[in-house]
């Protein structure tokens, strides 16, 4: 896996050496971001605070930082997944702008005030057919992770359709396997 655009274009992501983790392809991602900067309900990237829920690699955060994001929290709680995303922090040399979660994003709890201002970009990319989208949503909101205008990406399997209810779904689209639902606070 590379990253697609930006700043770091070309540098390799490493993933963790286990079947645990689907990290999402560079075709895919490509599409994503692509989506995400030319539609009129995204945030901009430049200067967004990115949380990565279900990080894995992380792919899908550092590709937001490459891209423009100024901040990004890895919320991640495979300890595998968790050294991948630190090999990649230091590869990528991007102390400071990053940090790492070890938490279920489904028990977030309180966004912590340390954190900074909520963020208003969220990737959700949780494994499969598990149920997992509902509660992790009802989080963010209870927690006060979110801004206001934030958007969620949220990835699942392309048969799987999430309860959105509380939630506006500004557009989906089918990449392969998988099913993006770009979702708002309604």
């Amino acid at each position: 896996m590379r990253i697609v655009a930006g700043q770091f274009k070309g540098r390799p992501i490493h993933a963790p050496k286990s079947d645990a983790t689907r990290p999402t392809s560079d075709r895919a991602r490509e599409s994503l971001f692509n989506m995400l900067t030319h539609a009129d309900w995204a945030p901009d990237l430049e200067g967004a605070r990115v949380i990565d829920l279900f990080a894995g690699s992380g792919a899908l955060g550092f590709e937001a930082i490459s891209r423009g994001a100024a901040f990004c929290l890895f919320v991640e709680t495979a300890h595998a997944a968790r050294g991948a995303i630190r090999q990649n922090i230091d590869t990528l040399n991007l102390f400071g702008v990053t940090r790492i979660h070890r938490r279920s994003a489904t028990e977030l709890g309180d966004k912590p005030a340390g954190l900074g201002a909520p963020f208003n970009l969220a990737f959700m990319d949780p494994p499969y057919k598990k149920g997992l989208v509902e509660p992790c949503l009802r989080v963010l909101r209870a927690g006060a992770w979110l801004a206001q205008d934030a958007l969620i990406v949220v990835e699942t399997a392309a048969d799987e359709t999430p309860d959105l209810d509380g939630w506006e779904c500004v557009s989906e689209r089918a990449i392969g396997a998988a099913k993006l639902w770009f979702v708002t606070l309604s």
